[in-house]
């Protein structure tokens, strides 16, 4: 690649890649990146001549091989693995298959020439005869490997293989871009036309049929004045009536009948705005509708102006208030017993302070019941608020002179202690666990939790993701698996929705006070700009 832009630098110093000029690439390794490239370097029009390999749109099978079993890291198109192998590597793969399946047949027919034992002194050793041999086997060979079947015929030429021819097409609106212009393989020829095409040519007054899907914020119904057309509003509009206004043509605008976006269908046939644009139904479709490779295969696409990725939608619960949250890190029967204690422990410590105070007026004459000790007034609610004091830790209003009231004292500054203590602890961790609830950041916490039922939209290129990935038996997740028995349950019909409106609307609504013991979380595309 770095050697073709060198020569196009080149050839526009020198002057040889003016616009008149047709510049014809061949190349097997470049990239539909590296094409857009050498598109906006040359000056004049382009043709690019690549190989082409087949894609297995059948996921159980795409990556089964007749009697062998391929790595999804090879087979997967949407494994990032692949779309970085060069085309030599995938030939040195097939070659290393083709060989063992030619000594696999020569073994299995009985028909192997042993070689005979090689001397480098001796300049008589005969060469060996199975040569011929295996190369017949070889061409009588018929594998499917990563570059599609490989059936080499008497000429030596492989007979499956396909090519396509990229042209630059050029607009004074658009500039320069590329296109496939044909196909060819040596079975049906060339089938395509290799003339060069104008974006503007035949576009001027025009009326164009164009279908669209309903999704907030691309396309909505605007307004409708009684007695008109029902009239359409949002992003994707915004830019049909800019292309409209530039190109000068009209267009004729309806909504999708079975409301999808496109899927193709177990009998090849596909649905949506894709089916209709395949059945000549429509001749353009506008709305946020998902670039794959599988609706690439069928239908052109536009170049993408918003990136997506999948997200989860799931409501935060409302916030309640508690007044009474306080008291959640102990158990009610916890509460009871220290509340029952505080006044337990208040009655001994009056009755053991009176029993001071009688045995202090024996021997000192002082009048009955006058406190000697220092604690309190000596009445029993002074004992009761002395011990409420220590147990939040507010001190004691007196000197405590009797050994059993420092012993009971004591004992109760200690129970006070671990209480406390616990309390903090407890109070600390039902807080962490009160902002955890509900965690759910990723599709494994998603698959791993039972609480909250998930969908998306049905037919979408979201639901065909999950359907892949979650139905293929060499995918070592099973993350995919645990998710995909969910959304599909009863054909989708459970949890799926039909539009993204709707899985917003299912959302909300069970999450609607009186509707929480039924949760609901949606996956959805996440719509980010292109800079």
């Amino acid at each position: 690649m770095d050697e073709l832009l060198e020569v196009l630098s080149q050839a526009v110093e020198t002057n040889l890649a003016s616009k008149d000029s047709h510049w014809v690439f061949v190349n097997e390794e470049i990239s539909d990146t590296e094409i857009l490239e050498l598109t906006h370097s040359a000056l004049g029009r382009m043709t690019v001549i690549r190989q082409i390999f087949p894609m297995w749109r059948d996921s159980s099978t795409r990556c089964m091989r007749h009697n062998h079993r391929i790595s999804s890291l090879l087979c997967d198109p949407q494994e990032g693995y692949l779309q970085n192998l060069e085309v030599s590597n995938l030939y040195l793969y097939d070659s290393v298959l083709m060989l063992a399946n030619a000594f696999y047949r020569k073994l299995e027919d009985r028909k192997w020439h042993s070689m005979a034992s090689l001397n480098c002194i001796r300049k008589s050793t005969k060469p060996w005869n199975g040569g011929w041999s295996m190369l017949e086997t070889i061409q009588k060979g018929n594998i499917t490997g990563l570059t599609g079947t490989m059936d080499f015929k008497d000429s030596g030429s492989n007979s499956h293989v396909q090519f396509e021819i990229l042209g630059s097409s050029f607009s004074e609106t658009f500039g320069k871009d590329i296109k496939r212009l044909a196909t060819w393989d040596s079975i049906h020829g060339l089938n395509g036309s290799l003339k060069e095409s104008r974006i503007e040519n035949g576009m001027q007054g025009v009326t164009v049929k164009v279908v669209t899907l309903l999704e907030d914020p691309f396309v909505m119904v605007a307004e409708n004045i009684l007695g008109q057309p029902k009239r359409y509003k949002g992003f994707s509009i915004d830019v049909l009536d800019a292309l409209a206004k530039i190109l000068g043509f009209k267009y004729e605008i309806y909504q999708v009948a079975d409301s999808k976006y496109g899927s193709q269908l177990p009998n090849g046939s596909w649905n949506g705005m894709i089916g209709d644009l395949i059945n000549k139904r429509a001749d353009l479709a506008v709305s946020a509708i998902t670039i794959t490779p599988e609706r690439e295969n069928v239908v052109d696409f536009s170049k993408r102006y918003l990136d997506y990725s999948v997200g989860i939608l799931l409501r935060k619960p409302e916030e309640k208030i508690n007044i009474f949250s306080l008291f959640a890190p102990f158990d009610l029967a916890v509460w009871a017993c220290i509340a029952a204690a505080i006044p337990v422990v208040g009655v001994l410590i009056f009755l053991l302070n009176r029993l001071q105070a009688l045995r202090s007026s024996s021997t000192q004459n002082a009048p009955p019941g006058q406190p000697t000790n220092g604690m309190g007034s000596g009445t029993l609610h002074s004992a009761i608020w002395i011990v409420y004091g220590a147990f939040v830790h507010q001190g004691g209003d007196g000197v405590v002179g009797s050994v059993a009231l420092r012993i009971v004292m004591g004992s109760w500054w200690l129970f006070t202690l671990i209480v406390c203590s616990s309390y903090t602890a407890n109070l600390a961790a039902y807080l962490t666990v009160s902002r955890m609830d509900h965690a759910i950041r990723s599709f494994q916490d998603l698959a791993r939790q039972i609480d909250v039922d998930y969908g998306t939209v049905r037919d979408s290129a979201v639901y065909d993701y999950f359907r892949n990935k979650g139905t293929n038996p060499l995918e070592q997740d099973s993350t995919y698996a645990e998710l995909w028995r969910t959304i599909s349950k009863n054909n989708g019909m459970d949890y799926s929705v039909s539009s993204p409106s709707e899985g917003i609307r299912k959302v909300t609504k069970h999450f609607a006070p009186g509707a929480s013991e039924e949760r609901k979380c949606f996956i959805g595309r996440s719509i980010s700009k292109r800079p």
